[in-house]
């Protein structure tokens, strides 16, 4: 059994994770104990006291070892995408995980008596964009099967709550990002710090990001707050961008460099200038042509992530809970890009 730390022992699964490594570092240096669920014998995430291996994520996953002692579950491990086309119906691959495995654990959680349940959505439930900013009291529309079961996952743990008094809280996600990303922010990092030009300076889109410095702040307030008990929040950095401005603010944080203040024979906290690839070579293009030309190449399905908007209403969480995000787009980016600095990526 874990030792009783403020009535707060936390199950992380998906522990092994970009967002999970960050968390469990995070709850750790609040005092929390923590258990990392992980699906393969992992030992080595910073501020995980003990680690249990899972395996695969299913409706017959047994979490009973896992949730011994527990009081708070934040389930991040879930399945984004589908490894090969052969493995079956999509939706069914995705259902098999997120929303079977997903039903499995809140209801052993329950068994196990433990009171709160975090659950990471995203904000694929709502759509896949649009001009006007999502909100929680929207309709859910999502368009793949990855949104699909998040949606399904979201009605079932709020079925549980009903039904049994389970404390959920719901987190719907946007892009998240920070050092360790993979995937479409990496791919806008590679852009940043290449020596191409990028025909992207007429895309006048509009689009939300999240910190993961931020996102783990706001699951602390999730595990603490009384009034987040049952209640759903978009949660995102407060500063929506362009595609365009996003890159060059990555191009401009890689070049960043401490200020010399040694000629002025002062003592003073060393601040940052931006280095001359913030304006990185953007051109423009008419949308139309670069719809055609990506349509010829393949690549529309990646243009419309680049090119259109999604945009989120945080201000149900910072209103509710008095949450407000520790750190600007500007100091996440600058964190994000700090690994990249002598990498080849």
């Amino acid at each position: 059994m874990p030792p009783i730390i403020n009535n707060h022992n936390i199950l992380v699964t998906g522990a092994n994770g970009f967002i999970g490594r960050n968390l469990c570092a995070f709850l750790k240096e609040k005092g929390y104990f923590v258990r990392g669920a992980v699906r393969n014998n992992v030992c080595d995430i910073p501020g995980a006291d003990e680690y249990v291996q899972m395996g695969d994520i299913n409706e017959a996953t047994n979490w009973q070892e896992a949730l011994v002692g527990m009081d708070t579950v934040i389930h991040l491990a879930g399945r984004v995408h589908v490894m090969h086309e052969q493995a079956g119906e999509p939706v069914e691959a995705f259902r098999k995980v997120n929303v079977l495995g997903t039903e499995c654990l809140a209801r052993m959680a329950v068994k196990a008596r433990v009171k709160r349940f975090i659950f990471a959505s995203s904000v694929k439930v709502n759509g896949e964009g649009r001009e006007n900013p999502y909100c929680e009291s929207d309709i859910p529309a999502p368009e793949d099967a990855y949104g699909v079961s998040k949606m399904e996952a979201e009605q079932v743990l709020v079925y549980i709550a009903n039904e049994t008094g389970l404390e959920v809280v719901i987190l719907r996600l946007p892009l998240v990002y920070g050092q360790g990303v993979k995937a479409n922010f990496k791919s806008l990092i590679k852009m940043a710090r290449s020596n191409l030009p990028l025909p992207f300076k007429g895309i006048n889109n509009r689009r939300s990001f999240l910190y993961v410095g931020n996102l783990i702040d706001a699951i602390s307030a999730c595990i603490e707050h009384p009034k987040a008990a049952g209640e759903t929040f978009l949660v995102s950095d407060g500063q929506d961008v362009s595609t365009a401005d996003l890159i060059s603010m990555i191009a401009g944080a890689m070049e960043e460099r401490p200020c010399d203040y040694r000629g002025f024979g002062l003592l003073r906290p060393p601040r940052f200038t931006r280095g001359t690839r913030n304006d990185v070579g953007l051109f423009y293009l008419p949308p139309g042509i670069l719809k055609a030309l990506c349509k010829i190449i393949g690549k529309s399905e990646e243009l419309e992530k680049l090119a259109g908007s999604l945009v989120v209403d945080s201000s149900k969480i910072r209103n509710l809970l008095g949450w407000k995000p520790p750190f600007t787009l500007e100091e996440g980016i600058r964190e994000t890009v700090r690994e990249y600095g002598k990498k080849n990526i």
